[in-house]
């Protein structure tokens, strides 16, 4: 048998959701309804649903490290998301796996606290995400929330959005995407940040609908996805900012649990998969 081709695949480092809306569930999903091979390394276990989070597990960081290499020394991940990371010994064994694979490409959602208003991190850990983790990056994708903790500074409106993607940025990471998710109005922007100090917003309609649990998991993943498809930064994200609007205006009237429900990744697979290879 010749075996000729060989999938697109991508990484995803993050905690679980057992309600399978954000996480490592939705990064899957999300990979596979953009025509990637979807692999996972498992860094937490929550008991949550949509009415929010219970309790954690974490993992231990040398299964955690034993998952990324096995992935990466086998299926050769062509970029790599890393979301949900609980504690500075996790995070600094993370850091030190991928230093063995400078070439693949990382987009780092640095997660810290769930829309419920669950902690999700120590506080020691942000100190490593910087030191350690953020060099690696080749993007940098926090909330507002976690922009106004890593930028030391409130955030209110675009231009601060912009100075907190610079203070960011001092961490020797190689861009940021500051998202406005989070900002009142009826346009949400985010805020790009190059290596080259150069800027660029990207504007989108704020859809009215309590489903968007997962959404900033499922953009960092599709920004993912759409690199290990060939497409620099900028492309990236304006691609998975389409995906990621189009995922909650068709999962909006969707009730899901009786909080705050997912997207819905799959609204259109077939095609999804078509234009991700344009």
């Amino acid at each position: 048998m010749n075996l000729s081709h060989q999938y697109i695949s991508v990484l995803t480092i993050a905690g679980s959701d057992s309600g399978g809306g954000a996480g490592i569930q939705a990064d899957l999903k999300t990979f596979s309804a953009l025509g990637c091979y979807g692999t996972s390394a498992i860094t937490a276990i929550t008991v949550q649903n949509t009415l929010g989070i219970k309790a954690i597990h974490q993992i231990p960081p040398e299964i955690v490290k034993a998952q990324i290499k096995a992935v990466m020394d086998d299926i050769k991940p062509t970029a790599i998301k890393i979301g949900m990371i609980y504690s500075p010994e996790l995070a600094r064994t993370i850091a030190l796996t991928l230093k063995d694979y400078p070439e693949v490409p990382i987009i780092f959602d640095p997660v810290m606290v769930s829309t419920s208003g669950y902690r999700l991190i120590e506080s020691d850990t942000i100190a490593i995400f910087q030191q350690e983790l953020f060099p690696l990056a080749s993007l940098i994708t926090p909330n507002l929330d976690e922009a106004e903790i890593l930028a030391e500074m409130k955030i209110q409106t675009v231009d601060d959005m912009k100075q907190a993607a610079s203070r960011i940025s001092n961490s020797k990471c190689k861009a940021v995407l500051v998202k406005g998710g989070h900002m009142k109005g009826p346009n949400l922007v985010d805020v790009y940040l190059d290596i080259k100090g150069h800027y660029q917003t990207f504007k989108s309609v704020a859809i009215q609908t309590p489903n968007t649990h997962g959404t900033g998991c499922t953009l960092s993943a599709a920004i993912a996805a759409f690199v290990a498809l060939g497409n620099d930064l900028p492309k990236a994200i304006e691609k998975a900012k389409q995906y990621v609007t189009l995922a909650i205006v068709t999962g909006q009237d969707v009730k899901t649990g009786e909080g705050k429900g997912p997207l819905n990744h799959f609204f259109d697979a077939k095609n999804l998969i078509k234009k991700a290879l344009i």
